[in-house]
């Protein structure tokens, strides 16, 4: 694991020191004629030394290239050949995990120079009808201005969420979002406050990416130059070992399950036709994390790398502005 510090680092351009006015002209033409930075990252809107947010730096490699090269010359050849669905697409290299214990780290993070692109894990949106019924706004952007004005603290938030779902019949008070239900691995509804606080993670995590002027496709312009899209973990998970339990546990059966998904991830055994190549060292690492964040900020990182490339960046044609869409194959 790096430092969060050294999060930004890798974002700067190599002329960009210069005093020259030529140096710093090149080194910006450097950046952006270099792929971008990928960033996969696990939120928590309560982040702590015990559970920070994660954040998996990556580079794009090797386009064109077999996925063969992500585990070492010769090895997983054979009966492996052509059977990755990565095979020609080309590959991840994961640079470095760090851990943001605070959220104001998170917030310099995102005030980092791109370019980057980068996949967050907490819900970019909320469902129309919820939105609709507390006219908070036609929007990303109102919404969540709205939402904060309306709930200056997050535990406002969930007492709005909770008149609001008292009132209704059972089993139409925590609703989802079209795009949580697109995927047989359904997600969380972005009103639920308890539990895994997937609410809170909206309210914390969303404000601050708009604070931070990233360009959200489908829901807000900004700078073109440090780009999010909402993952989503559970969904490359499913794809990888169907329902199998892989975080939260430290036990045998979670361990092989997280070993399991990596071996995929580096053959291209995917849907997004991507390997991740990584170290001994990281490998064992995010095998034996048994939260499971290393893992899921991995998972987010790939889809952050299939999604910089999509059309759309991997969005339908049509998205719900108040409500967002988590990028992936569905």
């Amino acid at each position: 694991m790096t430092h969060a510090a050294d999060l930004p680092a890798d974002l700067h351009a190599p002329g960009a020191r210069s005093a020259r006015a030529t140096g710093v002209a090149a080194g910006v033409a450097a950046a952006l004629s270099q792929p971008p930075l990928l960033l996969g990252v696990d939120f928590s809107c309560a982040p702590s030394r015990r559970k920070p947010i994660t954040v998996a730096r990556g580079r794009r490699e090797g386009e064109g290239q077999g996925t063969g090269e992500g585990r070492g010359a010769g090895e997983g050849q054979g009966e492996d050949k052509g059977q990755g669905q990565g095979q020609g697409h080309g590959a991840v290299r994961l640079l470095g995990i760090d851990a943001l214990p605070t959220l104001a780290q998170f917030e310099s993070a995102l005030a980092a120079p791109g370019p980057w692109f980068g996949a967050f894990d907490f819900p970019f949106g909320l469902p129309r009808a919820f939105v609709d019924a507390h006219a908070l706004g036609d929007s990303a952007d109102a919404v969540i201005a709205e939402l904060k004005r309306r709930c200056p603290a997050r535990m406002q938030f969930r007492a709005l969420v909770d008149a609001w779902g008292n009132a209704r019949a059972s089993g139409q008070r925590l609703i989802h979002r079209r795009t949580d239900t697109a995927h047989a691995a359904t997600s969380s509804s972005p009103l639920q406050t308890r539990y895994v606080p997937v609410g809170f993670m909206y309210y914390e995590g969303f404000a601050r990416l708009v604070a931070a002027g990233l360009m959200l496709p489908g829901l807000r312009s900004g700078d073109a130059a440090r780009v999010g899209v909402e993952g989503y973990p559970g969904r490359l998970a499913f794809e990888l070992i169907g329902r199998r339990s892989y975080k939260n546990r430290d036990d045998s059966e979670r361990r092989a399950a997280r070993e399991e998904m990596l071996a995929a991830l580096e053959r291209g055994r995917s849907p997004l036709g991507l390997a991740l190549r990584l170290g001994a060292s990281e490998r064992a690492a995010i095998v034996a994390d048994a939260s499971g964040d290393l893992i899921d900020a991995v998972l987010c990182l790939m889809q952050a790398a299939w999604a910089e490339r999509q059309p759309r960046h991997g969005l339908p044609e049509v998205v719900d502005g108040v409500e967002g869409w988590i990028v992936g194959p569905v």
